[in-house]
């Protein structure tokens, strides 16, 4: 599929191709690489863009420091007029998965993420849609959407139990607590905990031994993984949409929202 925005185009990814490598990095420092609708619409487009371009062998996302992504930009996405345009589209008939979700777990290129800080709500949902995670010694993980009265996007429910077991992934997404890497490594979420500035150099190095093999096998074994492991990406979507769409409506959900701009604990009255 054509991204409907070319990376020449992007203001808030950057997006280069070396050596066979494609290099995904949310560049929105200043609100760490928070996303709002411009930023969601370019993770899609790179992602399209890697899975059409016959140079790419590999694709590596990470985040401009200080922070890989911090979720949802709240004062952007979950307010005002971008929240009311959400809700119009998840509660549509048949609603869609997140688009940029789709992008990137139908890239039939094997996928890295470089986590280089913190990775909590849709930041850590990004990490999950990767083949193979590394963190820098600075890197946290938190499925925090439970502490906006919300539910975790396809990574959390479609992934995340393939991955840390059925068990640990139900600790994580029902308290919404936040890791560090080495609990990340602990248990299997990370394959690998390196020196903050080595991070990337780890990554390019593991990117460049997958991007020898052959390209084509490398598309079909990753595609017999997904088939194996996880099952029907847009069906769990949908449902995770429908939902998404009815909680973004409650009570609960607005308190998580004033309570996090606030800076306080939310009170939640099941409403």
């Amino acid at each position: 599929m054509t991204p409907r925005i070319a990376p020449s185009e992007f203001t808030c990814v950057l997006y280069d191709v070396k050596d066979h490598i494609a290099i995904v990095t949310i560049n929105r420092p200043e609100r760490r690489n928070a996303l709002n609708r411009r930023a969601y619409d370019e993770v899609e487009a790179a992602f399209r863009a890697a899975s059409a371009d016959p140079d790419v062998r590999c694709v590596i996302v990470t985040g401009s420091d200080p922070a890989f992504c911090s979720g949802e930009d709240v004062k952007e996405m979950m307010t005002g007029e971008q929240h009311e345009q959400s809700i119009t589209r998840l509660t549509s008939v048949r609603p869609e998965p997140t688009p940029a979700a789709v992008a990137a777990l139908e890239c039939d290129r094997p996928v890295i993420a470089a986590v280089n800080g913190a990775a909590v709500g849709w930041g850590m949902e990004l990490t999950l849609f990767a083949d193979i995670r590394i963190a820098s010694e600075q890197a946290k993980f938190g499925e925090i959407f439970i502490k906006r009265g919300l539910i975790t996007d396809v990574g959390g429910l479609w992934r995340l139990p393939a991955i840390v077991g059925p068990a640990k992934a139900a600790e994580l997404l029902f308290t919404g607590d936040v890791i560090d890497a080495v609990e990340a490594g602990r248990i299997g979420l990370v394959s690998e905990v390196v020196p903050h500035e080595e991070l990337m150099d780890h990554a390019m190095a593991l990117a460049g031994r997958i991007a020898a093999n052959a390209p084509l096998a490398l598309r079909f074994m990753k595609e017999g993984l997904r088939r194996t492991s996880y099952g029907d990406l847009r069906e769990i979507g949908s449902w995770v949409s429908g939902t998404l769409g009815k909680l973004f409506q409650t009570e609960d959900h607005r308190e998580g929202v004033r309570s996090f701009l606030e800076k306080r604990a939310p009170v939640f009255k099941g409403r």
